[in-house]
């Protein structure tokens, strides 16, 4: 009975000290819950924003938080790996498709933290793999949000007039 009473306090220390240890994360089990939880997806701007893109485009699939990469591709001939990890971690806010998933337009809804010079160079990056690959990227202040009719005038007027000046060389030529 004297050696069982030492052994007993012996794991009671250690059982004692490893709770501790995995207390302050010092040992992992690989069973204990990871730090994750649920959180909303997309901010309170983005999502009037959002529902007034749903309202003003009932024709269109809008896509909320979608990755730059998925977006736009690498040409033939171009190092895949070096020019996608160039936009691999850059997203954009929404991306207006037609129905057959065509990418129309994409919209950038910029915040104060656009100022931060860090951020600077984000949107630069956007803003150039966007114009060469000839993707139009809209930008709205959080403080200034566009309502239905500006949406649909600011993303489908320069459509209407480009279409309408095509039609006008169309009927010169023919003329």
């Amino acid at each position: 009975m004297n050696t069982i009473l030492p052994i007993v306090v012996l794991l009671a220390i250690a059982v004692a000290g490893i709770l501790i240890l995995k207390r302050l994360g010092f040992v992992r089990t690989g069973a204990e819950r990871w730090p994750f939880y649920v959180r909303k997806p997309l901010s309170q701007p983005e999502q009037i924003l959002y529902h007034r893109l749903i309202r003003a485009l009932p024709e269109h699939i809008v896509l909320a938080q979608v990755q730059v990469s998925r977006v736009l591709g690498v040409k033939k001939g171009f190092n895949f790996h070096e020019w996608n990890k160039r936009i691999n971690r850059l997203s954009y806010d929404f991306v207006v498709c037609a129905k057959d998933s065509t990418v129309i337009v994409a919209i950038e809804l910029d915040d104060r933290t656009h100022d931060n010079a860090s951020r600077a160079g984000t949107d630069d990056k956007k803003n150039k793999a966007a114009a060469d690959a000839g993707l139009r990227l809209v930008r709205w202040n959080v403080r200034a949000l566009p309502s239905e009719e500006a949406i649909r005038a600011e993303l489908f007027a320069p459509l209407v007039t480009s279409e309408a000046k095509g039609l006008a060389a169309r009927k010169t030529n023919a003329a």
